[in-house]
């Protein structure tokens, strides 16, 4: 599914330059569920760009679907984005001027798909979440877990083959990080793959396999049977 081989990203700083990640080697398969734990600085969230397509490489193999992910123009990285991908992010990125039924028809409104049928999926994939109550609610008027949710519901209704979720769980209480989870293993039971990038290990063990990332190394690869 998603194939990363010896990917080297630097980043200019003044005048030298910062090695983030160092020869990831890295296979996630379709349908799994994993999570990428390390350190702030380890090179998570970089290597989670570079599998969002939302920043290249220096040098190596990044392949999605067995297709080579590499100096795409803007309009190739959208198009294999819109494909294959779904995101989820720890501040939930939410419209403020669009209720939920909205900001989560949004990825169809780019799809060019008609205002009352975008409206009609998107209360589809509100009442999949639980949340086909609050679809003309504002984000203002949600709670934490209810935004990540909305969130959740909107990288779905572009039907994505992985979902890529940044700190999903890290502005949320105990509680509600589970439900979060929970919702996510049912996602994943439907066949969709999702990696999640944490800091936390309670989360991570809620996934069936952890990478592990240091210094911009891959330490180790954990395998747990959630």
């Amino acid at each position: 599914m998603l194939l990363l081989k010896n990917i080297n990203k630097s980043y200019k700083v003044g005048k030298g330059s910062l090695h983030v990640l160092k020869n990831v080697q890295m296979e996630v398969k379709e349908g799994e569920l994993i999570s990428i734990m390390g350190s702030s600085g380890s090179g998570k969230s970089t290597l989670l760009n570079i599998m969002g397509i939302l920043d290249d490489y220096d040098s190596g193999e990044y392949y999605i679907d067995n297709t080579l992910i590499k100096n795409l123009s803007q309009k190739q990285a959208a198009q294999y984005r819109n494909r294959f991908l779904g995101f989820v992010f720890q501040s939930f990125n939410l419209l403020p001027f669009k209720n939920a039924m909205e900001n989560v028809a949004l990825p169809l409104y780019y799809q060019k798909v008609g205002r009352r049928e975008r409206n009609k999926i998107a209360v589809e994939y509100l009442d999949k979440v639980g949340l086909k109550a609050w679809a003309e609610h504002l984000p203002t008027e949600l709670s934490g877990g209810q935004k990540q949710r909305v969130a959740i519901a909107r990288a779905l209704i572009a039907q994505p083959k992985v979902i890529l979720a940044d700190e999903p769980t890290g502005a949320l209480d105990t509680t509600t990080s589970l439900e979060v989870m929970d919702l996510f293993k049912q996602v994943n039971k439907e066949g969709i793959t999702i990696i999640i990038v944490t800091h936390e290990r309670d989360i991570a063990a809620l996934t069936q396999r952890t990478i592990f990332l240091k210094d911009g190394v891959i330490e180790s690869h954990d395998h747990s049977f959630a």
